[in-house]
């Protein structure tokens, strides 16, 4: 006996649930291009007027931070010897794995389709406004008031 219900994959609801995303959303309709740019260029004139924190600030954007398994010297030498390139080989390992083992990869479409459910699902039960629909309250300044 086949029921009419909707299957549910997360209980309850997530009146409190707020994501990473959520902030990012609101930082990036509140800074523009043109503001970031600005930001950017000042931290620039200042790492080249010696500002460590700005080159550092910088640097991180830049470059990245390095992590724990940073290739040694040696690695590198050896790489650029052998014509070998770390991060292609990285990115191209998922598609050989899935050409030479086909029965692992039987079910991407499934999982793909059912972790789009459980995320519809996780928006829909969501009770916080997106982004674009908060509303911001802006400072009332000396010109707006008169």
């Amino acid at each position: 006996m086949a029921s009419n219900k909707q299957r549910e994959f997360v209980k309850g609801t997530a009146p409190h649930r707020r994501t990473e995303s959520d902030y990012l959303g609101v930082l990036l309709d509140a800074v523009t291009l043109d503001e970031w740019r600005e930001v950017v260029n000042g931290a620039l004139q200042a790492a080249k007027e010696g500002d460590a924190t700005a080159r550092a600030w910088l640097t991180q954007y830049l470059i990245g931070k390095p992590g724990a398994n940073t290739p040694t010297p040696l690695n590198v030498v050896v790489q650029q010897w052998s014509g070998s390139d770390p991060v292609a080989s990285r990115l191209a390992q998922p598609i050989i794995d899935r050409e030479m083992f086909p029965s692992l990869h039987t079910n991407d479409e499934w999982e793909d389709k059912i972790r789009a459910m459980v995320a519809a699902e996780l928006e829909q039960k969501q009770a916080i406004p997106k982004a674009q629909e908060i509303p911001v309250k802006v400072a009332a300044t000396k010109d707006s008031a008169e």
